[in-house]
C-alpha cells in the first residue's frame, strides 16, 4: 500500500527548510552575505582591471578574467534566494527553479574545475614551449582543449538533472538551503541507484580527470622550470598561485561531497554550512589569491587607485 500511494505522489513545490536547520551555525548567515558582497565586488574589480587594459589582454589574464566571471555568476543562483528565505522566510521553490539552480550550481562548478585546467596548460605553453606559444593558444587551436571538456561537463550535468527531473517526490522539504542533486534526490519516492550513479560519476570524473591532468601538467613544468634558472622564480610564483586555487577548491568539494553521504558523523547543520563555504569560498578567496599574488594586476589595480585620488572633485 505504501509503494501503491507513493506512486500516486510527486510534489512539484518545495520548500527549502536548511535557515531553521542550521542551529547553532545560524547567527554564521550573515557572514556569508558579507562573503557574496566581497565576491560580486573583488570579481567586478577583476574584471574591469583585464577588460579595461590593454596590457592584460594576453591569454593568461583572459582565463582570470573568465574564472572571475564565473566567481561572479556562481553565487547569484543561489545567495539572492537564500537571503529571501532568511529574512522573510520565502523558503519556497518550484521543481523547474530547483533543478535550473541545481544546473546552475553544478555546472558552474564544473566549469571552475575545467578551467583550472586550461591554466595549466597556459603554464605550460608559456613555459615549457615559450617559442610556440601564441600558436598553441590561439583560439583555433586552444579550442581543441576546450571542446572535449566542456562537452563531457555539459553531458554530465544535462543527464544528471534531467534524470532528476523525472522522479516522483514523496516528499515537499529538502533539508537544505539550496538545490544540491542530493539533497533533492533524497525526497524520491523509488529507487534511485541511477540517480546515485551518474551523481558520483559527475562528481569523480570531472575533477579527478581534471586534477590528474593538472597533476601532470605541474610535473612536465617544475621539471622544466629546475632546469633554467632564469624563470626560475617567476614559473614557481606563478604555479604556487594555481596550486593554491586548486587545493582549495579541490579539498572544499571533496568534503562538501563527502559529508552528504557519510551522515553518521556529520550532522545536517553542518553539512549544510560546509556546502555553503564549498560553493562561496572559491568565489570570494580566487580574486584575491590571484588580484594578490599577481604582479601585473596588483600593479594595476594600484595605479587606478592613484589616479582616482588624484582625480579633482
Amino acid at each position: 500500500m505504501k509503494d501503491l500511494a507513493a506512486q500516486n505522489i510527486s510534489f512539484t513545490n518545495f520548500k527549502l527548510i536548511g535557515f531553521y536547520n542550521l542551529g547553532e551555525w545560524r547567527p554564521f548567515c550573515l557572514f556569508l552575505f558579507l562573503m557574496f558582497l566581497l565576491a560580486i565586488t573583488a570579481n567586478s574589480i577583476i574584471i574591469y582591471l583585464i577588460k579595461s587594459q590593454k596590457s592584460l589582454h594576453s591569454p593568461m589574464y583572459v582565463l582570470i578574467g573568465v574564472m572571475a566571471v564565473l566567481d561572479l555568476i556562481l553565487p547569484i543562483f543561489f545567495v539572492p534566494n537564500m537571503l529571501l528565505s532568511f529574512l522573510f522566510n520565502w523558503s519556497g521553490i518550484s521543481l523547474t527553479g530547483c533543478l535550473i539552480q541545481m544546473f546552475g550550481i553544478h555546472f558552474v562548478g564544473a566549469f571552475q574545475s575545467t578551467l583550472l585546467l586550461w591554466m595549466a596548460l597556459d603554464r605550460y605553453f608559456a613555459i615549457c614551449k615559450p617559442l610556440n606559444y601564441h600558436k598553441y593558444m590561439e583560439i583555433a587551436n586552444f579550442a581543441k582543449f576546450v571542446f572535449v571538456p566542456l562537452f563531457r561537463n555539459g553531458f554530465l550535468m544535462v543527464t544528471m538533472v534531467s534524470l532528476a527531473g523525472k522522479l516522483s517526490f514523496c516528499t515537499d522539504i529538502i533539508d537544505h538551503c539550496l538545490c544540491e542533486h542530493m539533497a533533492l534526490v533524497q525526497l524520491a519516492c523509488g529507487d534511485t541507484s541511477i540517480n546515485n550513479i551518474v551523481g558520483l560519476l559527475s562528481a569523480f570524473i570531472i575533477p579527478t580527470t581534471d586534477f590528474i591532468l593538472v597533476t601532470i601538467s605541474y610535473i612536465v613544468i617544475f621539471t622544466s622550470v629546475f632546469r633554467s634558472v632564469k624563470v626560475h622564480l617567476k614559473a614557481i610564483n606563478t604555479c604556487i598561485t594555481h596550486i593554491i586555487v586548486i587545493t582549495l577548491s579541490l579539498t572544499s568539494a571533496l568534503i562538501a561531497f563527502m559529508s552528504y553521504r557519510i551522515r553518521s558523523n556529520v550532522s545536517s547543520s553542518n553539512r549544510i554550512f560546509m556546502s555553503i563555504i564549498y560553493i562561496l569560498f572559491p568565489s570570494c578567496f580566487n580574486p584575491i589569491i590571484y588580484g594578490w599574488r599577481t604582479k601585473e594586476l596588483r600593479r594595476t589595480f594600484h595605479e587606478l587607485i592613484k589616479k582616482r585620488n588624484v582625480l579633482p572633485l
